[in-house]
């Protein structure tokens, strides 16, 4: 996903205190419950549970379902990306994003996708069914969009937009993916 949100990374003493406190059990890694109730999604809520086990597992290099502070600073520099792109789109400074919203979002990410698809969008990832997606749905909805259409681009070696494959094809194709 190309976007030019891009934050500077801290430096590593603020990185540290920040690990400091949300390695709430001292482990030396954080765990995605750890990593839930630092984040915030700009709501009283708690930020999605599928939404951190995706960042985990994007940042997660020796597969144990924690980050270590040595990946903890890449992990934080895309929360403040996304956090800045998500402004960016919430057009009304309503703290979500509509469907109007989402598309302006998504075409400019290079996504071309119907009203109807956008519409399933905001239905799908919209928590709470107000029509709307908060912050860290919004991060949910780009990265299972991003994870499909790139596993969908391995088989359109064309690039006209139609692949044909086998459902056996397909399902390894979809449990292959860590979404």
């Amino acid at each position: 996903m190309a976007y030019t949100y891009q934050s500077q990374m801290p430096d590593q003493q603020f990185l540290w205190d920040v690990f400091s406190r949300v390695d709430k059990d001292r482990s030396g890694f954080i765990s995605a419950d750890e990593l839930q109730v630092a984040l915030s999604n700009g709501t009283w809520s708690p930020f999605n549970p599928e939404t951190v086990r995706l960042m985990i597992g994007m940042f997660d290099r020796e597969n144990r379902g924690t980050v270590s502070f040595q990946d903890f600073g890449s992990l934080w520099k895309y929360v403040t990306d996304w956090q800045n792109c998500f402004r960016s789109f919430d057009r009304d400074n309503s703290g979500n994003i509509d469907q109007v919203e989402l598309k302006t979002a998504l075409t400019s990410f290079g996504y071309r996708l119907s009203d109807n698809l956008i519409e399933m969008l905001i239905r799908k990832f919209d928590r709470f069914g107000r029509g709307t997606i908060l912050f860290d749905d919004f991060i949910q909805c780009c990265i299972v969009l991003y994870t499909l259409t790139s596993a969908f681009r391995q088989h359109d070696t064309d690039m006209d937009g139609v692949i044909t494959i086998h459902y056996e094809q397909f399902l390894s194709m979809v449990f292959a993916l860590k979404i």
